[in-house]
């Protein structure tokens, strides 16, 4: 089953407030995250493969998952559990040709016509987003709002709805009411200074 709550560890938004990525990565874990992205948008292969390794590592010791945002390479090479890609990426079934069969490949979607597509493709979770304005990443698209996850639960319920962008621990309710399966958050685990409890706090409130 998908978990109701899915952290992004992006390595760049975790050195501002003083992290390594594996570090947060233990931190999300130690909270009881079971599934975690790693985004590091700006690293060199090096460095992200560096960084892909030692938090893939932290992960097995709690039997949780890494997911590694755009890049196939890193994901190989570093024994992740899967990817995840933008509209701009490689295509879906080429990811899936290069992973092992096992692995997870999630796809970002932010339109209607992205919504629709994603029952032709064999994904095993659609990001849905940004739902609230986020300066967190630049997309390129605008806030799409609640009825943007109603509209894409309407294409059918072929994959779990990943919802992200502005997620907090405040308006996740309403969310998960819209027909999100998950909660993507990546600045709001730094609220209160310990992001470990506020992983607490998540898993309390959305896990079943």
């Amino acid at each position: 089953m998908f978990p109701a709550f899915y952290p992004i560890v992006d390595a760049e938004i975790a050195e501002e407030y003083g992290w390594t990525a594996a570090d947060l990565g233990k931190a999300l874990f130690d909270g009881g995250a079971s599934l975690v992205q790693l985004r590091c948008a700006s690293y060199s292969l090096a460095r992200f493969l560096s960084c892909a390794d030692e938090l893939v590592a932290r992960a097995s010791r709690y039997g949780a998952q890494v997911i590694i945002n755009d890049r196939i390479d890193i994901a190989i090479m570093s024994g992740a559990d899967g990817v995840h890609v933008g509209q701009d990426d490689l295509p879906v079934h080429l990811a899936k040709q290069l992973l092992d069969s096992r692995s997870i490949v999630g796809v970002s979607t932010h339109t209607p016509e992205q919504f629709s597509a994603v029952r032709l493709l064999d994904v095993d979770y659609a990001a849905v987003g940004p739902i609230y304005e986020t300066r967190t990443k630049e997309t390129g698209y605008s806030a799409v709002g609640l009825e943007a996850i109603k509209l894409a639960c309407s294409f059918g319920e072929s994959v779990p709805l990943v919802a992200i962008g502005g997620i907090t621990l405040e308006n996740g309710l309403d969310v998960l009411a819209a027909g999100a399966t998950s909660l993507a958050v990546i600045s709001d685990v730094f609220t209160g200074g310990d992001p470990t409890q506020r992983i607490r706090d998540y898993v309390e409130r959305f896990s079943v």
